[in-house]
């Protein structure tokens, strides 16, 4: 029998992130200080709380997709900056991808870490290599798909797309910020953590909890 995801997890997983952005607010804000105007925090934070209370509050209806895109626009209105854009249009890129469906299979939440990569590169004009949020998602994306192609389950692909975020993190970290507020600070950037990247994995990780 193949593996799915039904609404309620997929309620309850955004539940876990926002919770988790709430929680890391001063950790997030102390990395970003150390690299942009330090106020990342501060905005998932925000977008934690929202996600929260559109989870508590917004029943799915039999569509997952539209729902998910529905949360990007809460994201959105609640964060309103440039990551707080680029998480909106994961969320909402993510939705499209699985427009209609009432569960998802272990393929569409492949494709929805595709189509918010695919998104977030488009939004925010980056590509791997740049020091931004992309060198942690893109790596997840990548690694769950080849995972679920290897025939593992749903967990152990979510696991490596975790282990593949964490290591695109470390990987960009001696770099210097190629895009972005970040790129402004120059080589002072150089072996500092991106508060992106540290962003997505742990969004990843309250995922997989």
């Amino acid at each position: 029998m193949s593996e799915t995801v039904s609404s309620e997890q997929v309620v309850a997983a955004v539940q876990r992130v926002g919770g988790t952005l709430v929680e890391k607010e001063a950790h997030l804000t102390m990395l970003d200080q150390q690299m942009g105007d330090g106020d990342l925090g501060i905005t998932l934070s925000k977008i934690g709380h929202a996600l929260q209370e559109f989870a508590a509050t917004t029943p799915v209806d039999g569509d997952i997709g539209k729902w998910m895109g529905k949360a990007g626009m809460a994201a959105n209105k609640a964060g309103s900056s440039s990551f707080g854009t680029l998480l909106a249009t994961a969320l909402m890129r993510g939705g499209r991808a699985v427009s209609g469906k009432d569960e998802l299979t272990a393929a569409d939440v492949a494709a929805i870490l595709a189509a918010a990569d695919t998104g977030v590169q488009e939004r925010g004009k980056a590509q791997p290599g740049d020091k931004t949020v992309i060198d942690a998602l893109h790596p997840a994306s990548e690694a769950f798909t080849a995972a679920l192609d290897a025939g593992k389950s749903l967990r152990e692909a979510g696991l490596a797309a975790l282990e593949a975020a964490e290591a695109g993190r470390d990987r960009v970290t001696p770099l210097r910020s190629q895009v972005g507020r970040a790129s402004w600070v120059g080589e002072r950037t150089e072996g500092k953590v991106d508060p992106g990247c540290e962003a997505l994995v742990v969004m990843l990780r309250a995922i997989l909890e």
